[in-house]
């Protein structure tokens, strides 16, 4: 990228807004231009590059600054800048481009946002990437990281970098009066007479320990408070902003008065540990903080599936700690804060007197409670905050389940979902649907074929039905074939955010499947009158993750259901007297 998008740390906050004047030249000019429906992340990223909180940034980066970030941390004319802002597109779409071209930035709804003037056009190695970026040295299995996986999997293969004009910002319907920019944020500071100001950076709901610890980072320096929540794009399967903030909103009246305030961060994490701090840093040096708290592995994704955490424990305290005097943000190092009972009081890991017991209760125990309806102690959390934390995760009895049931065809996937249906309908409580396969594809996906392509598709439409039934708050019964690793996998995530997931293998043998075929199916496929026919001349890809394993060949389907009501009772899905 060149020189001209960045300026050093310190300077001039930039604005990439552009004049009424100019955004009606930059519309009528678009008619001719290529466009890009902007991914999520990349709205988090544009609207923080227009509204001044990725200063110096004037746009996405070129090849030349993206290579000085990845191998040194430092934009081509030494400014440090610890994380690649990129802009990845499809190679169809980079097809249309070339430098001094232009692209058209739309919204999810088509609307222009901004322009971006192309210099520069390449192909990255993701991998190099990932491991630059994203690795350490802890041993972590990289792959894992919710970064590469983004890479990967989700990312496109082509990076456009050049400057950006910004016509309006991202909207927001929610947390209008929350969402305070850079310059913004810095105004208020000045009319409030704050001039030291500790920012907080959170994904999480703020508990009694999150109060301690910053209510002792704040007098310690003597500063007032910024808790500024990311409300962008956090670690998948975190709890959802809206939630999040109503907690934040609950635990402000807990501070002084007049020396802490709540605003909003429209960030896309990346989970990076010790760069992404660093980027922190300069995120809430913009928005005119003059500390910043860091913690225990802060913005790190914690552990890989064997349990080695991706990041040590204080790599990023030392790596801030080295570049903060050039970034004109002081670090506020804080270890883990634990509970004393003996002396009612919260203390630093590492300052429990010799001898004191102390406790803490993790986020999986804080689920597992949510989830069981068990109350949070008053010394964990303050009680209008577990209130707001209990209307979005209801215990499990009260919550919405999808049952998905998955086998060969003929394996008894309808009937032992017909049964499930009664049982759940004599129990009551709750709206119950069931999402046959033969019905869904009759109803919803009448055109398509069975192509491995439409499959997929068919799957995707019974998983996201499923999954509003379940947010809210009804049981989905859904018995397709669904042959596929991959796309079920998609289901159970698109799902869980909004309630239980509960994967049913049915494990027929296929020879019991052939024999039961009243509609001659299997001898068709065998025939080659049937083509792509799961289990003949198509596979069936067995779940490795199922909740339930079962072979209907000596079981009657009222056995089957029993066994599927008894395992959601066990999970708490279902509770004893309904």
């Amino acid at each position: 990228m060149a020189n001209h998008l960045i300026a050093p740390h310190g300077g001039a906050l930039v604005n990439l807004l552009v004049s009424e004047e100019r955004a009606r030249e930059l519309k009528e000019a678009s008619r001719d231009w290529p466009s890009w429906n902007l991914t999520e992340r990349q709205i988090c990223d544009l609207e923080l590059l227009v509204n001044g909180a990725f200063s110096p940034m004037r746009g996405f980066m070129g090849r030349e600054a993206y290579e000085g970030v990845l191998t040194d941390l430092r934009m081509p004319d030494g400014t440090l800048w610890p994380m690649p802002i990129t802009l990845d597109v499809t190679e169809e779409v980079a097809g249309t481009l070339g430098e001094g071209g232009t692209l058209a930035l739309r919204d999810p709804e088509g609307v222009m946002v901004a322009v971006l003037h192309v210099e520069d056009l390449w192909t990255p190695d993701l991998q190099r990437e990932a491991a630059a970026v994203f690795g350490s040295d802890t041993g972590a299995n990289l792959a894992e990281h919710p970064a590469v996986r983004y890479l990967t999997e989700q990312s496109n293969p082509v990076y456009v970098g050049g400057r950006v004009e910004g016509l309006h910002l991202p909207v927001h319907y929610d947390f209008r009066a929350l969402r305070l920019s850079p310059a913004e944020l810095r105004s208020h500071f000045a009319k409030l007479g704050w001039q030291k100001v500790v920012a907080f950076q959170t994904r999480n709901p703020m508990h009694r320990a999150h109060q301690e610890l910053t209510l002792r980072a704040a007098k310690e320096i003597e500063a007032s408070l910024l808790i500024h929540p990311v409300v962008g794009m956090t670690k998948p399967g975190d709890i959802d902003h809206y939630t999040r903030v109503r907690c934040y909103q609950a635990l402000l009246p807990s501070y002084p008065k007049n020396t802490a305030m709540l605003s909003l961060l429209p960030l896309a994490m990346r989970m990076g540990g010790p760069r992404e701090a660093v980027w922190h840093a300069i995120i809430r040096k913009n928005h005119g903080c003059t500390h910043l708290i860091v913690g225990r592995d802060h913005a790190g994704p914690g552990s890989d599936s064997a349990g080695k955490p991706f990041y040590g424990a204080y790599e990023a305290q030392e790596l801030l700690e080295k570049h903060q005097d050039e970034l004109g943000i002081s670090m506020v190092p804080f270890k883990l804060m634990v509970y004393a009972p003996e002396h009612d009081t919260y203390y630093p890991s590492d300052e429990v007197p010799d001898g004191v017991e102390t406790v803490n209760i993790s986020g999986t125990e804080q689920r597992r409670r949510l989830q069981l309806g068990i109350e949070l102690p008053p010394w964990f959390t303050f009680s209008d905050v577990e209130a707001e934390l209990r209307k979005s995760s209801p215990p499990r009895h009260k919550q919405g389940v999808t049952v998905f049931l998955t086998g060969l065809s003929g394996a008894g996937k309808s009937t032992i979902a017909n049964a499930l249906m009664v049982k759940f309908l004599e129990m009551g409580g709750r709206p119950v649907t069931l999402l046959d396969g033969d019905l869904v594809r009759k109803h919803l996906s009448s055109e398509l074929g069975f192509s491995k392509e439409h499959r997929d598709i068919n799957i995707r439409r019974i998983g996201f039905v499923a999954s509003e039934i379940t947010k809210n708050g009804g049981i989905a019964i859904c018995a397709p074939i669904a042959p596929y690793d991959s796309v079920r996998r998609e289901v159970r995530a698109m799902i869980e955010p909004g309630g239980g997931f509960i994967l049913v293998h049915v494990a027929t043998p296929l020879d019991v499947c052939e024999e039961r075929d009243r509609k001659g199916l299997y001898a068709k496929a065998r025939a080659g009158i049937i083509k792509e026919f799961t289990g003949i001349s198509d596979p069936y890809e067995e779940p490795t993750d199922a909740d339930i394993v079962m072979d209907t060949t000596d079981l009657t389907p009222e056995e089957e259901a029993h066994k599927i009501v008894l395992h959601l009772e066990s999970e708490g899905y279902i509770r004893g007297g309904e």
